[in-house]
């Protein structure tokens, strides 16, 4: 104990065990969560650059979530299910603007009946 009654504090490097440097022992893994979260945002926005959000629209919208879910994971070395990475992008944007509409499909691409002229079916001898 110290002069006064107080009890000494303890010191680890030099430093007091209430130094605003050290975070508290039991915020210790909240802080880990969130860096690790941080880390995830930041991987997220640079694949983003790679693969872009508005291609997240029409025919190749699997494509770019597959692209994007295969960039996260061998960035972060961990496995990623397209559900989550929809998840984490729905916290930056709104993905029901992306949704494409049935009949804008449809109006894109009208379904045509085809079939092959007849001078296909004809053998030349």
């Amino acid at each position: 104990m110290e002069n006064g009654g107080k009890p000494k504090e303890e010191e680890q490097d030099g430093m007091s065990v209430h130094s605003p440097c050290k975070a508290p022992r039991s915020s210790a893994s909240s802080l880990n969560k969130e860096q690790a979260q941080v880390e995830l945002e930041i991987q997220l926005l640079q694949g983003l650059e790679r693969y872009p959000l508005e291609k997240l629209r029409g025919i190749n919208r699997h494509f770019v979530l597959f692209g994007l879910t295969e960039y996260l994971k061998r960035s972060l070395d961990r496995q990623f299910s397209s559900e989550e990475v929809l998840q984490l992008l729905d916290r930056f944007y709104n993905l029901d603007e992306l949704k494409s509409d049935d009949e804008d499909v449809e109006i894109m691409f009208p379904e045509e009946d085809f079939s092959l002229p007849q001078s296909f079916f004809v053998k030349e001898e």
